[in-house]
């Protein structure tokens, strides 16, 4: 199995090293030409979102990326990655890519100094940790999409189809749990 990871910016390296423990080949995308290798998914990492855009913009990335997700290519954001994918940002106007039927928002919790830990039931199993940096959450969950994980009543994983998202960075913690599950979606 191999996995791309979206490397413009953000917690990309971490995404990575989570994937290798648990036996994935993986590689960076940084451009174009990297969407056309041969991957089994794709990653889209916490970071900035609006810096994210427009670097994929920059690099004429957005259109063939919509395409590969609307196509069936299993994807995982997180954070930014989950705004990334988002149809709507409730306080933030962008096109984004649009691409999974949630309303999100940008910076709920606050910027730096709301960020915080905690544990959760993510898709029913107890004691998963989540870290929430200067994290967005669901809004809302559209018609079809499942809701994986709630914390303080608000929804902060989902999954519709292909899409997968998270408001929060499995990546930062020792547990492979959410990087397991993105595993057996592909294996679907």
């Amino acid at each position: 199995m191999t996995i791309g990871v979206l490397a413009l910016q953000g917690a990309f390296i971490e995404h990575q090293k989570m994937l290798e423990q648990l036996g994935v080949e993986t590689f960076q995308i940084r451009n174009k030409s990297h969407l056309s290798k041969a991957m089994d998914g794709i990653v889209l990492p916490g970071g900035e979102s609006t810096t994210m855009f427009r670097v994929l913009r920059d690099q004429d990335m957005i259109e063939p990326l919509k395409k590969m997700i609307n196509d069936g290519l299993p994807t995982f954001g997180t954070c930014a990655g989950l705004l990334l994918l988002a149809k709507e940002v409730d306080n933030y106007k962008s096109d984004y890519l649009q691409t999974m039927d949630i309303e999100a928002k940008k910076n709920a919790y606050g910027r730096q100094l709301g960020s915080f830990q905690t544990e959760g039931k993510f898709n029913g199993q107890k004691n998963t940790p989540f870290v929430f940096i200067r994290a967005p959450y669901i809004v809302k969950a559209k018609e079809g999409v499942e809701v994986l994980a709630i914390v303080d009543e608000k929804i902060v994983a989902a999954r519709q189809n292909n899409q997968f998202v998270t408001a929060f960075h499995p990546e930062l913690t020792d547990d492979l749990t959410i990087h397991k599950y993105f595993i057996n979606m592909i294996n679907e």
